[in-house]
């Protein structure tokens, strides 16, 4: 994956903060309203977005290999390009999906919730958090939360096709996410009503969606070299 490919998933971390301060707000808010506060609070928020964080890249090297898997066992150019222009659609319907319109990554999100009710019971085991013994595997567990906007980028992470390119894209997709998370950590209550507004929405949906529908012009162009090419091999 090109260091762009890599600046345009931060990027889509970062614009994707309005969409994370909605799904995570429940564990934000119990974070933020523990009994530590100031340079005692930090350490918790960082604990919990450090263990989202590596369930992440844990993810990707997952889906990584898995992509890597596809491409060994098919035809590499349009294995790749499947996974590009599927990973490129599912930006497409995350730029709707910010904008408002809830439907268009519904079905992803479905498809994570049986993965997630396996797990959500054990997040009670860290609750109330007290400190980093407790952050931490709460982040983890959380970072497993069924999400259209992790899954958008889990499925970029497959058209790495290898265990450590699947692994990064997620941790800088990770990195992305943090400072939105760590701002709603601190101001939780007035951060949540700015990334709720709908200017907030719609400017970060269309970001979203104009990378979904450049990368799927360039799918495009890719699929003509591919078919010029094979049938200049037949």
């Amino acid at each position: 994956m090109s260091d762009a490919g890599l600046a345009a998933i931060f990027l889509v971390g970062l614009l994707g903060g309005t969409h994370c301060v909605g799904m995570c707000g429940g564990i934000v808010g119990a974070l933020a309203a523990q009994q530590a506060t100031g340079s005692r609070a930090w350490p918790i928020h960082l604990a919990y977005n450090f263990g989202r964080i590596l369930s992440y890249t844990m993810a990707g090297a997952l889906v990584g290999a898995i992509g890597g898997l596809g491409i060994a066992f098919g035809p590499v150019a349009w294995v790749q390009l499947g996974f590009y222009v599927l990973a490129n659609l599912m930006l497409v319907a995350l730029g709707f999906y910010l904008m408002g319109f809830q439907r268009s990554l519904a079905f992803a999100e479905r498809s994570g919730q049986s993965i997630w009710r396996r797990i959500q019971p054990f997040t009670a085991k860290f609750l109330p958090v007290r400190g980093v013994a407790q952050a931490l595997p709460l982040g983890m567990l959380w970072g497993w939360l069924p999400c259209g906007l992790v899954y958008s980028v889990l499925t970029m992470a497959m058209v790495s096709g290898s265990v450590s390119r699947g692994a990064l894209a997620m941790l800088v997709f990770g990195l992305g996410t943090l400072p939105n998370l760590l701002l709603a950590g601190f101001l939780f209550s007035r951060f949540k009503r700015f990334a709720q507004a709908p200017a907030a929405r719609l400017i970060a949906g269309l970001m979203v969606l104009g990378f979904g529908l450049y990368g799927v012009y360039n799918a495009a162009i890719f699929g003509g070299v591919v078919w010029n090419s094979a049938r200049l091999g037949e």
